[in-house]
């Protein structure tokens, strides 16, 4: 017997067609919103009950210590869910545990989709294709984009500027973003930064992704494992309460305003500080730390713009099922009333 976290059943919207994309196609799930892989957060509670509310979820790799720990991980995730599920596989090079055996053990342990991020993916999608694994990548622009697809990835996630983490150098939101990549891609496209509504999936919709991911909207659920300190201070946060820190260094970041990002930016502006001192101040590390005491102002977490549409903490079912709802009353009501 399956464990349920958060509740399995889709309910009445179960026969709801209106939400069929390529992605949800491609990964087998009835709605296209996906929880991206998010360092710390993204446990198997978490992964499941998005799962189990008709959406894909992605654990982390480099959340954890050891492969072992993340072998241990998808196996917890299955006695969760019977749903679809993946992993977040980060490419870069001083990870606790290298990209290359993460990646082995997501083989062994046959995980139907891999979400890429980070580094060159090249022989990771090659690798993931020949064992009849869906790999959707996350890049930052279209040229990357259009490099994944020549490699083989399956869908592409697009990252504009106002996504949580890394946004990339260019700044281009996704109004502009999403349609760009729409006209060059032939793959789907997923839309990632800004979304926490039905609002912003029929707005995704409309630009002609298949899909949108959301990073700061699953974080602020009540199975997320981030502590409530931290949750307090996203849920009073505005959309004018993140910034970007370590761009002098060209690896721009977004995250929540706090007492350390203020002090962070005061560096970069001074320019007294050096790539590793920035490195250590805005590190997944520190803020883990600071998350795992409960303090809000001691790490630079990454949330994006739209943590500031963000005002209550519901399940991960609860809130898919708000989304579908909102996007079908949009859809059905007030879109067909101005062009109707």
């Amino acid at each position: 017997m399956v464990k349920n976290a958060g509740d399995a059943s889709p309910g009445p919207l179960k026969r709801c067609t209106m939400f069929r994309t390529r992605i949800t196609d491609l990964f087998g799930i009835e709605y296209p919103l996906i929880q991206g892989g998010m360092r710390y957060v993204s446990c198997a509670e978490l992964v499941a009950a998005v799962a189990n509310a008709g959406g894909l979820g992605f654990l982390s790799a480099h959340s954890f210590p050891t492969p072992e720990a993340l072998r241990a991980e998808i196996e917890k995730t299955r006695s969760l869910t019977e749903k679809p599920f993946g992993v977040n596989l980060t490419i870069l090079p001083k990870l606790s545990v290298k990209p290359e055996d993460s990646a082995r053990v997501i083989l062994d342990a046959r995980v139907k989709c891999v979400e890429t991020a980070g580094g060159n993916p090249a022989s990771f999608i090659a690798a993931f294709k020949e064992a009849g694994i869906k790999v959707l990548h996350k890049c930052t622009g279209v040229r990357f984009a259009l490099k994944a697809e020549q490699l083989g990835a399956d869908a592409i996630s697009m990252t504009g500027f106002e996504a949580a983490g890394h946004p990339g150098e260019d700044n281009v939101p996704n109004l502009v973003l999403i349609p760009a990549a729409v006209d060059r891609l032939r793959i789907p496209v997923v839309a990632n930064g800004g979304f926490t509504d039905g609002r912003g999936l029929v707005a995704a919709l409309a630009l002609g992704a298949d899909g949108v991911a959301m990073g700061t909207r699953f974080l602020m659920t009540r199975e997320s494992p981030m502590p409530e300190a931290v949750k307090a201070r996203y849920l009073a946060a505005t959309e004018r309460d993140t910034t970007l820190i370590c761009s002098s260094i060209g690896d721009s970041t977004r995250v929540l305003k706090n007492t350390l990002t203020d002090q962070i930016l005061e560096l970069e502006r001074r320019g007294t500080a050096s790539h590793e001192d920035l490195m250590a101040m805005a590190s997944s590390l520190r803020w883990v730390q600071a998350a795992e005491r409960g303090d809000p102002d001691d790490g630079a977490y990454a949330a994006g713009i739209g943590v500031g549409l963000i005002h209550e903490i519901p399940t991960c079912r609860e809130l898919v099922q708000k989304i579908v709802t909102e996007s079908r009353a949009i859809v059905g009501s007030r879109l067909n009333a101005i062009v109707g």
